[in-house]
């Protein structure tokens, strides 16, 4: 069966200099960003390949229909990361997004964005790796000094890197980082050009089971890798009980993945075109257990901005405490 799902257009040029210089390798790769006036009857959701249960209510449906009530209509936008996501939620493109890695709000809110946490998947360390080809003379982190290193900048990947990295006293700077989106990445991977890939699931399974990659380091004991879920701050003020709608279906979309791996990847495999078994591997890794932020989230979220911002890989400090939490009771 064809593929469903969108394909981003050209990028539009120019969103202000400093957020631009800030987040240059995700705009890269962006889509066009349509009008900034919002519309309190359409929801417009950004989503990426790794952001499962968004894209199980889209495949099925059911958010337009649990929505229907509140006569709101659902366009879906893709994105492939969660960087130039984010920023399409901060220039007003999109009201809200799917689950991004614990790395990439605090990129946006050093860039100005004005987010608002809205729920977060539970941790799933094991989802994401540094990973070398089967081949590969590297069998340690702390071999990777002086190699090249793709990944994705701000993603999850780029903090477990640094983690990684820190842990065997090594720091961003005895590596030569490549920025490189997940497709050319995986081709740089594969050709040889990078020494090593920093990568999530999906694009991990695939990667493992299709050429088989070795990993060297996964996020256990480094970085709990929750995925956060996020809202443009006006519209979260505006509708909170659309929030409620989408937070609950999200939830039972986790549950039903969790309950039933062999279905969920066999509806997953064609959506997002890989295998059945490629796709169970993922989803095995993943919590897929929705639930609403709580303060171990946001101390985390701290960790790793002060972590960004101590490396100078954003240009200052990120007071996460300053952004608006939804909470599901708000819904009511």
């Amino acid at each position: 069966m064809p593929n469903p799902l969108l394909h981003p257009p050209v990028p539009r040029a120019g969103a202000g200099l400093q957020r631009r210089h800030l987040l240059a390798a995700g705009l890269a790769a962006a889509p066009w960003f349509p009008s900034a006036a919002a519309d309190p009857e359409r929801l417009r959701i950004g989503y990426q390949k790794s952001s499962t249960l968004m894209i199980f209510l889209k495949s099925r449906g059911l958010l337009e229909k649990a929505l229907a009530p509140l006569q709101v209509n659902v366009q879906w936008h893709e994105f492939n990361s969660g960087l130039p996501l984010l920023e399409a939620l901060n220039v007003g493109a999109i009201d809200v997004s799917a689950d991004v890695a614990d790395a990439v709000p605090p990129f946006a809110l050093a860039a100005g964005a004005r987010l608002t946490y809205y729920a977060i998947e539970t941790p799933s360390p094991q989802a994401q790796a540094i990973v070398v080809r089967k081949d590969s003379p590297l069998t340690s982190v702390a071999q990777l000094k002086g190699q090249k290193v793709a990944f994705a900048k701000g993603a999850g990947a780029h903090y477990l890197l640094l983690e990684a990295l820190a842990q065997q006293g090594l720091s961003i700077k005895d590596i030569e980082p490549a920025y490189l989106s997940p497709a050319d990445a995986r081709a740089a991977f594969e050709n040889g050009s990078v020494g090593a890939w920093v990568i999530w699931d999906p694009f991990l399974a695939a990667v493992q089971r299709q050429s088989g990659a070795r990993i060297l380091q996964d996020g256990a004991k480094l970085s709990s890798y929750r995925r956060f879920y996020l809202a443009a701050t006006p519209y979260a003020q505006r509708r909170a009980d659309v929030l409620g709608v989408l937070y609950a279906q999200l939830q039972a979309a986790g549950d039903w993945i969790k309950k039933n791996p062999s279905q969920a990847a066999e509806w997953h495999a064609p959506v997002i075109g890989l295998d059945t078994a490629t796709v169970e591997a993922a989803n095995q890794r993943r919590s897929y257990r929705v639930q609403a932020v709580d303060a171990e989230a946001l101390a985390e979220q701290q960790r790793i901005a002060d972590a960004f911002s101590q490396a100078l890989i954003i240009p200052r400090r990120v007071q996460v405490s300053e952004s608006p939490v939804w909470r599901p009771d708000t819904a009511r």
